[in-house]
C-alpha cells in the first residue's frame, strides 16, 4: 500500500522500528534453556525494579518499572537475571549497523528502538510492507534470531504507534490517508509525550480517546496549555518532526536504587558524593558542560521528588555539582525514607563553547 501524500507532495517514509523484550530476548538468545520460559531482567530481588519482562512472564500482569518484588509475587517462578549491559549494548550496535543499511538518516532513541527515515531509499523495494519484512528479516540474520516490531508511515508519530501494534514481531503500515482514523479508537495514553499524570488531565477534560482530542476546540483544551494544541495536532495525525541522526544530550545524570532505606542528610549526602563524581566523570567524557543541577529522590512508597537549580557557570567539576545538591536538599523532606538518589547536570554546552557570564552573579 503506498505511504504517497494526498497533496502530490513527495512520499514521506518514516519506520519506527522497536525491539521485541530487547534484554530479555539477548538472554534467551545467548542460553537457549531460558526460551519458552518467563523471564524478568532487573533487581536486585529486594530492591529492585524490572527493567523488562520477557513475553512468557506478561500474561501474569508484569512490565517493566514494576518494583521486582511485586512481579516475584505474580510469578514466583520466574527466573531473574541481573542485566548485562555492556552485551546489550554490542547487540544494540549490530541492531544500528543494520538499521543504516535501510535509511541514510537514523535516529536512535535507546539500545533497542529508533526512527529511519527511508524517504529516500524506500524505492528500494517493492511497497513499504516490503520495506518492513526486508528490515526485519536483515535484524533476525544479523543477530542470530532476535526480532524487531516494525512500524511504517508517514510521521514519526503514527510510525511509533504502529510499531507497538502487532508485538511482538509485528509490521504494520499505515498510509496518511488512514492515520487518523487508525489513530481515532486509541486511548489517549497513546499520545505521545502523554504520561499517567498528563493522559488524567486529558480524560478529565472528557477526552478519552485520541479521536476526542483530535475534533476537541481551543475552550476544551485550553487547561492543557501548550500542550493542548500540540496534542491536537498529532492526534490529526500531524507531525513534521524530521528524523535526527545525531542528538546532543540534554542532561547527564547517575542514580543509585539502595539495598536499604536511607534518611536524613547525613545519610544521603555520601550518595551524592558519590553521584557527583561520577555525574563530572561523564561530563568531562562526553565533553560536556553542566549549567544546572538536578536531584531526584524516590521515597520507600515509590513516590518521586525533583528539585533543580541553575549552577553560577556550566561546570563538569564534582565539587560545584556537589555544592549545589547540597543546596538543593533542603527543598525536601529528608527525614521520610528513600530508596533511590540520584544527580542529574542539565542545560549541556559544549566544553569549548563560549560561556556567557551573568551580568549579576546568583547567589
Amino acid at each position: 500500500m503506498p505511504l504517497d501524500a494526498a497533496d502530490g507532495s513527495p512520499p514521506r517514509v518514516i519506520v519506527h522500528a522497536d525491539m521485541d523484550a530487547f534484554y530479555a530476548s539477548v538472554e534467551q538468545l545467548d542460553d537457549p534453556a531460558l526460551r519458552g520460559r518467563p523471564l524478568l531482567i532487573g533487581g536486585p530481588v529486594e530492591r529492585g525494579v524490572v527493567a523488562t519482562a520477557s513475553y512468557e512472564a506478561r500474561p501474569y500482569g508484569v512490565g517493566s518499572a514494576m518494583p521486582m518484588a511485586l512481579a516475584l509475587r505474580r510469578i514466583p517462578h520466574a527466573v531473574v537475571l541481573r542485566p548485562r549491559f555492556e552485551r546489550y549494548k554490542e547487540v544494540s550496535r549490530q541492531v544500528m549497523a543494520v538499521f543504516a543499511t535501510f535509511a541514510p538518516e537514523v535516529e536512535s532513541l535507546s539500545l533497542d528502538e529508533a526512527f529511519l527515515d527511508a524517504s529516500t531509499t524506500a524505492d528500494r523495494f517493492a511497497g513499504p510492507a516490503a520495506l518492513g519484512r526486508a528490515l526485519k528479516d536483515a535484524v533476525r540474520a544479523a543477530t542470530g534470531g532476535l526480532t524487531v516490531s516494525v512500524g511504517v508511515s508517514a510521521t514519526k508519530f503514527v510510525a511509533k504507534v504502529a510499531s507497538d501494534f502487532h508485538k511482538p514481531d509485528g509490521l504494520t503500515i499505515v498510509p496518511p490517508g488512514e492515520a487518523r482514523a487508525f489513530l481515532a479508537p486509541l486511548s489517549v495514553s497513546r499520545l505521545w509525550g502523554a504520561g499517567p499524570k498528563t493522559a488524567a488531565r486529558i480524560e478529565a477534560l472528557g477526552l478519552r480517546t485520541i479521536g476526542q482530542v483530535a475534533a476537541a476546540d481551543d475552550t476544551t483544551l485550553a487547561p492543557l496549555g501548550r500542550l493542548g494544541p500540540h496534542f491536537r495536532d498529532l492526534a490529526r495525525a500531524l507531525d513534521p518532526r524530521p528524523v535526527v541522526s545525531h542528538r546532543e544530550p540534554k542532561s547527564i545524570g547517575w542514580e543509585r536504587t539502595l539495598t536499604t532505606d536511607v534518611r536524613g542528610r547525613a545519610a544521603i549526602e555520601p550518595i551524592l558524593e558519590t553521584a557527583a563524581d561520577e555525574v563530572a566523570r561523564r561530563l568531562q567524557r562526553k565533553g560536556r558542560l553542566a549549567g544546572g543541577a538536578r536531584v531526584k529522590l524516590k521515597s520507600a512508597d515509590f513516590r518521586i521528588t525533583t528539585r533543580q537549580c541553575a549552577l553560577t557557570a556550566p561546570t563538569d567539576a564534582a565539587p560545584p555539582l556537589l555544592a549545589a545538591a547540597r543546596r538543593l536538599l533542603d527543598g525536601f523532606e529528608l527525614e521520610q525514607p528513600y530508596r533511590l538518589v540520584g544527580l542529574t547536570g542539565y542545560d549541556l554546552v559544549p566544553a569549548r563553547a563560549p560561556v556567557q557570564l551573568p551580568l549579576f552573579p546568583r547567589i
